[in-house]
């Protein structure tokens, strides 16, 4: 890890750059294949499951059949984890729903405001060198409490064009609808515009790499809504000698793992804590079985030395985390004072990896800086705010006026005499 003490502001914006590539690189790869599969629809995607995934599929439809061998291969022990995990998601999640809003603004005027689902969603599962069975959890159980009709999840197949057991499991557990063996832009992409397979999709959820991310950015050009542009994983810590040196360690290998561009952060007062995390790393490097990419992510994240509290602060909300933990004495002070941050994670013995998987929060988080004005998935993500509103007789006496005149000001003559129609008829 590249170690930096007390950096100025003004090199703030250099030494916190993400190690992804710009959309300008890879918007060209995207567009072509979008628009391949917007024409093509199956028999292009097929194509593309060849070439990136590098098998061939007669059918991209995950049956029943499959589905419920691949549930024989769970062990009961995955099942039980993941039954655990999935209860907490729904508690966290269930608690989120909002009553009805309803005010009368003046008398006879009723306004009112109700959330009802979002009627299709599709899900994007990355099944790489990680298939994040988790994030089901995180994305069908927040749709189903929410009502959803119709959910989508497309994850890529493996080499034998099967799909991991427990992303199976777990989709048939939560409640998806359909299922489908595409990954990366041709998921994306067919999703978007609607194949002979694949439904057409409201709004799109879920994590994946740069080019993922890029084509759900795209997707929205054609009317397909997004949750937000989340791609390569990323944690920031700030931690004091009163933190673990090993834990600490341990959280900023956990999302090193993720992916060769991820990126992970440790802030810190003390140079004698920053000595012992970066020997820890090492030490606990050589035990992981994915090292030669969490040492890639590592080579592209930081050691930051700081002179005091409010400099680390300003320099964590300069860099809005998608994940930030708090292991330090002080932690009221990080707690009440961020403003950006996708989640966080307070004290030495809450690791990242408890909101990753079981502890109920959801893992779908914004990266790259733009928890600085996205939230992470919840609950209200697969919804759409509704207002409607009654106006009596009294009502239109009351409020017609001010339309008129407002109408009138604008030059917006119709608009005024729906209102004028109304009155004179009272």
């Amino acid at each position: 890890m590249q170690r930096i003490e007390f950096p100025n502001r003004n090199i703030w914006k250099d030494i916190l750059k993400r190690p992804t590539q710009t959309v300008a690189d890879i918007e060209d790869t995207v567009n072509t294949i979008f628009n391949e599969i917007r024409v093509g629809g199956d028999a292009t995607i097929r194509s593309y499951t060849q070439k990136f995934d590098q098998v061939s599929l007669d059918t991209f439809v995950v049956g029943n059949d499959e589905i419920q061998e691949a549930i024989t291969q769970v062990p009961e022990s995955l099942k039980s984890a993941i039954r655990l995990a999935k209860e907490n998601v729904e508690k966290f999640h269930g608690a989120q729903h909002t009553a009805r809003v309803n005010v009368e603004t003046m008398p006879g005027v009723q306004c009112w405001q109700e959330k009802r689902p979002i009627q299709k969603v599709g899900l994007y599962i990355p099944g790489g060198t990680a298939p994040l069975f988790s994030t089901i959890l995180m994305l069908a159980v927040p749709a189903k409490i929410a009502g959803c009709r119709d959910i989508v999840l497309c994850t890529p197949p493996n080499s034998e064009g099967k799909v991991a057991p427990a992303i199976l499991y777990a989709a048939q557990l939560c409640g998806v609808t359909q299922i489908f063996k595409v990954g990366g832009i041709q998921a994306i992409a067919g999703m978007t515009f609607g194949t002979e397979s694949i439904p057409q999709v409201y709004k799109i959820f879920g994590p994946g790499n740069q080019f993922v991310t890029v084509a759900k950015q795209l997707a929205t050009k054609f009317g397909v809504a997004i949750d937000m542009p989340a791609g390569p994983s990323e944690l920031l810590v700030v931690a004091d000698d009163s933190a673990n040196p090993a834990f600490v360690a341990s959280d900023l290998l956990s999302q090193a793992e993720h992916g060769v561009d991820s990126q992970v952060i440790l802030v810190s007062r003390s140079k004698q804590l920053l000595d012992q995390v970066g020997a820890e790393i090492n030490d606990q490097l050589n035990e992981l079985p994915r090292k030669e990419i969490a040492e890639k992510s590592i080579a592209n994240s930081k050691l930051i030395l700081m002179e005091n509290e409010n400099e680390a602060l300003g320099l964590i909300n300069e860099y809005g985390p998608e994940h930030f933990i708090v292991c330090t004495e002080n932690e009221e002070f990080y707690v009440d004072n961020i403003q950006n941050a996708g989640s966080v994670f307070i004290g030495n013995y809450t690791p990242e990896s408890a909101g990753d998987y079981a502890s109920g929060t959801n893992h779908t988080l914004p990266t790259n800086g733009y928890a600085k004005q996205y939230s992470g998935v919840n609950l209200d993500s697969f919804m759409k705010s509704m207002t409607f509103q009654k106006i009596s007789q009294q009502g239109m006496e009351n409020i017609g006026k001010a339309i008129e005149l407002m109408a009138e000001a604008e030059g917006l003559q119709a608009h005024k005499n729906a209102v004028t129609l109304r009155l004179k008829s009272l």
